[in-house]
């Protein structure tokens, strides 16, 4: 075996692994056309619209990932830590979760609560990807699907930005509305340090780290391929 050989056959120290992780975020969906346009105020009334009925059907699939996740997983402590998730989403009868302040905010921006529920806005598309990746949290160890989780990286600043700039360009939409952006910055990260514990301390081998790199990809062309379907629905605004 070659020494250059043996050298990439080296698993990663934890901090060029986190590292590795981290640079996937260079193809996050916070970079695709059509939330550039979102958050650069070139949206139309009926493109958030769309997008918001079609990114409902990924809220409400989030706590059956999560649920497929506890199913699988043997470790006690994890399972403590992680059944936070399906109730930060689901909520319970004191504290409305996620996918309430979704609702909210399509009906900030004049879509009906019954028309979300109904999921006929949703595109073949997206609904493809939101069940391939509810059928990965099934199929696969739970490991990996808590290391597909990982896109929360990148999430908190996709949130702020639009905070940032939703306000500005869109003023007609309540600010109310925004209220699952802002909850989800503080969780968002709460879940990447439990999420990123586990990874790190799983994955330890270059092969398996290798199948971790694929896996955050996997998820980061999920989101992708939602916005892809979405923009091939409701256009583009350049």
């Amino acid at each position: 075996m070659s020494p250059e050989l043996g050298k990439l056959m080296q698993p990663m120290n934890s901090q060029d692994f986190e590292a590795a992780l981290r640079a996937k975020g260079a193809g996050y969906h916070i970079h695709h056309p059509f939330n550039v346009m979102l958050n650069t105020g070139k949206a139309t009334p009926d493109q958030i619209r769309g997008w918001v009925a079609n990114r409902f059907y990924y809220q409400v699939h989030i706590p059956l990932k999560d649920a497929a996740i506890l199913a699988q997983c043997t470790d006690r402590e994890v399972r403590r830590e992680w059944v936070r998730r399906i109730l930060d989403h689901d909520g319970d009868e004191d504290h409305p979760g996620g996918i309430d302040s979704w609702v909210r905010l399509g009906e900030a921006v004049g879509l009906k609560a019954a028309d979300l529920w109904s999921m006929h806005h949703v595109v073949p598309g997206v609904r493809f990807a939101v069940d391939a990746y509810v059928n990965f949290a099934r199929q696969q160890p739970w490991q990996e699907s808590v290391c597909a989780s990982l896109t929360e990286l990148f999430a908190p600043q996709i949130h702020k930005e639009r905070l940032a700039t939703w306000p500005t360009y869109y003023p007609w939409i309540e600010s109310e509305g925004l209220h699952y952006f802002r909850t989800r910055v503080p969780l968002a990260a709460r879940d990447v340090e439990h999420g990123l514990k586990i990874t790190l301390s799983h994955f330890t081998s270059a092969s398996s780290q290798a199948r971790a790199l694929e896996i955050l990809q996997f998820k980061i062309d999920i989101l992708w391929s939602m916005l892809d379907a979405i923009q091939l629905r409701y256009g583009l605004v350049v």
